[in-house]
């Protein structure tokens, strides 16, 4: 008689529970990374807005801050043209984030990107503007709004307080400074 070789059913199912004990474990920790990964993303881009709000009124002190995400991208334009840059065609951002929806969302690594404010007087210069960020699904790409002023300080939804997918336009002027809602970011 011959003896088989190979593996018993016992053994692929012992084998079998190892792995997904190993997955039940990883997937999680892997869940937070990525969480963590799109959040600090969506910090450094609100950042990087920011400073690109200050070149474009720099750049056009006649319109103040841009009031659109659209108007500080290239808006259709080749950036590289000659005559291309102006005041609704600033090139200042990538086309992800300075997408055509004027407001947002432009979606970005797992947020929406918005931007906002008041808008000015007849003739008059805008002098404010709010940009905001929040998960596109709360709990999986992430889980915190962040919202930043004309102040330079980036702020985050305060702990205990529920961050909730920001709807078109964005966050307000009023709630990114409330410190009900929001706190400094770390």
């Amino acid at each position: 008689m011959r003896k088989q070789s190979g593996f018993s059913l016992i053994e692929l199912l012992i084998v079998v529970a190892i792995i997904l004990i190993i997955v039940a474990i990883a997937i999680p920790s892997l869940l937070r990374s990525r969480i963590q990964a799109n959040e600090t993303a969506a910090v450094a881009t609100l950042r990087a807005i920011g400073g690109v709000e200050l070149s474009y009124m720099s750049a056009y002190p006649t319109v103040g801050y841009s009031q659109s995400l659209t108007s500080l991208g290239p808006n259709g334009a080749i950036c590289t043209a000659p005559g291309a840059v102006d005041s609704t065609h600033a090139c200042l951002l990538d086309g992800t984030v300075a997408c055509a929806a004027a407001n947002g969302p432009c979606p970005k690594q797992g947020y929406n990107y918005f931007l906002g404010g008041t808008t000015p007087a007849a003739g008059q210069p805008a002098g404010d503007y709010v940009v905001s960020a929040g998960p596109i699904t709360m709990g999986t790409s992430g889980g915190k709004d962040f919202c930043s002023l004309p102040d330079g300080v980036l702020r985050q939804t305060k702990p205990g307080v529920a961050a909730v997918p920001l709807a078109v336009p964005g966050e307000s002027i009023a709630n990114c400074a409330n410190p009900a809602n929001y706190v400094a970011a770390q």
